[in-house]
């Protein structure tokens, strides 16, 4: 029992500074910091449109869009990289299931060029 209070030990002990580290840091931003609250801090940032609108307002497709086109090349990407690296110890099965789920993403991405999401206006 003493062998794991002593490896734990130091864990909880970093916790715990960093527990009132990031409590007197929080504390001092506010007491520090000079607080006013104007029109344009409250204003919308950075997302092009008011956020207290009605919530059934439509959106344009491009925004879905290139959320679908995120997707596939961050998936692709994600997927890829670790298959490359691994990829002289695959059996021709994983090689061709790969092949596969690459044909769905270019799909996918034939879909989207066809919709016109790459056409930047």
């Amino acid at each position: 029992m003493n062998l794991i209070f002593n490896e734990y030990f130091f864990i909880f002990i970093f916790i715990f500074i960093a527990g009132i580290l990031s409590t007197v840091v929080f504390s001092l931003s506010y007491l520090i910091v000079y607080q006013k609250r104007d029109q344009e801090k409250v204003s919308a940032y950075e997302c092009g449109f008011n956020p207290f609108d009605d919530a059934r307002a439509t959106f344009d497709i491009r925004f879905y869009l290139v959320a679908i086109l995120f997707l596939i090349f961050d998936l692709e990407v994600s997927f890829l990289f670790p298959w490359v690296t691994i990829l002289k110890s695959t059996s021709s099965f994983e090689f061709w299931i790969m092949i596969f789920f690459l044909i769905i993403l270019t799909i996918g991405f034939i879909y989207e060029w066809f919709k016109g999401a790459l056409e930047w206006e």
